[in-house]
């Protein structure tokens, strides 16, 4: 090769480099973080020792590989099915051997069945991994993650993911309202044990902000005087538990207030209020128009409604778990998970506010 033409092959070769320098690599779905309790958590109970778990059959059988997993749904639950939306796959749990490497850039699910916005909740499942300790593993996460991307990339990581976050429900149907483990019972009427349990809400949430993240979904409570064990324990007629009906439609507005007040005080939209009362509500009371044939039976349980003790090998399982709501006692289906998604993604701000998830994640890609 002459001179000249050894300098043509350089230049080209040059300007090729700037050329993929200045084309952006296709963008990594973001990080996405999940917390709270048995509607989300994707496995973190498998590695302790309580009776709230969901690691045996029929657990998983609608999932991809057909075996139980932890989570508690015949397939995939609510986490799972927003990973697909952001192009990603599900967060591993915390307590999993294989979240390390690259692994830990997907984010992770710090999710324990049983725990609730109180500590005392869920006494009597005796090793969960209350809120707190949640947090304080999100904690030691972002030091795996800096030890592995730098400290710098690790808060870009953080900063730029969505969080998930569920509670609520444990502190009424396993605190509040369940003797004999009830404390807060003796200590508080109803519409005075709502307020304390928001402003202990409000605590939690103020500290996952300051561990940096600024999209975070918090769903309210569902119908939980509604599900099938509440209606076997508490219904004559089919009718919801008035008890339970009545503390979360008191939980629900309140905690859309001070979500909304939080997001005043913090300048943005940090906190997204996913109303899931009304979104069960939807199909509960009429679930023909869902495709289900019932949403008040459990697909697998025993007793009326398929309410009563736990889903095992020994109770009864219904053939095709597309036509039901609920897969036992307290738990959606896949199904109904996918229509839970389907509207914090797209639904109205009756559903979600102050707007949509797609609403959120289109308007950050603009940004970024």
């Amino acid at each position: 090769m002459g001179a000249s033409s050894l300098v043509g092959f350089l230049m080209a070769a040059v300007a090729a480099l700037l050329v993929a320098a200045a084309t952006p690599a296709a963008a990594a779905p973001r990080a996405f973080f999940v917390f709270g309790d048995s509607l989300v958590d994707n496995g973190n109970n498998n590695y302790l020792m309580t009776t709230a778990r969901a690691d045996a059959p029929p657990y998983g059988i609608d999932f991809p590989t057909h075996m139980p997993t932890g989570r508690f749904s015949n397939g995939l639950n609510i986490p799972d099915i927003i990973s697909e939306y952001l192009g990603s796959q599900p967060a591993l749990p915390y307590l999993s051997p294989d979240l390390r490497g690259e692994n830990l850039l997907v984010g992770a699910n710090f999710a324990s069945a049983g725990v609730g916005i109180l500590n005392d909740t869920g006494i009597q499942f005796v090793n969960i991994i209350r809120i707190g300790q949640q947090l304080d593993n999100f904690e030691n996460y972002q030091r795996n993650l800096a030890a592995f991307v730098g400290e710098d990339a690790a808060r870009q990581v953080v900063q730029q993911s969505l969080v998930l976050i569920t509670l609520g429900g444990n502190d009424f149907v396993n605190n509040y309202y369940l003797v004999p483990f009830s404390v807060r019972s003796r200590q508080f009427a109803i519409q005075d044990y709502v307020p304390y349990l928001i402003s202990e809400y409000r605590k939690i949430l103020t500290r996952l902000h300051d561990l940096g993240p600024r999209r975070v979904i918090v769903t309210g409570t569902g119908m939980i005087g509604c599900v099938p064990a509440e209606l076997a324990m508490h219904s004559i007629d089919g009718e919801c538990a008035t008890d339970l009906t009545r503390a979360a439609d008191l939980f629900n507005p309140q905690l859309e207030r001070m979500l909304a007040e939080l997001n005043s005080e913090l300048g943005g939209h940090v906190f997204i209020a996913a109303n899931t009362n009304k979104i069960s509500f939807d199909f509960m009371f009429n679930p023909q128009d869902y495709g289900f044939v019932t949403a008040k039976v459990a697909c697998c349980g025993q007793g009326p409604y398929n309410g009563i003790g736990l889903c095992t090998p020994a109770s009864n399982v219904c053939a095709n778990r597309d036509v039901y709501a609920y897969w036992d006692a307290f738990h959606p289906t896949e199904r109904a998970n996918r229509l839970i998604v389907a509207q914090i993604m797209h639904g109205s701000t009756d559903h979600i506010s102050p707007m949509n998830l797609s609403t959120i994640l289109a308007m950050d890609e603009r940004r970024n």
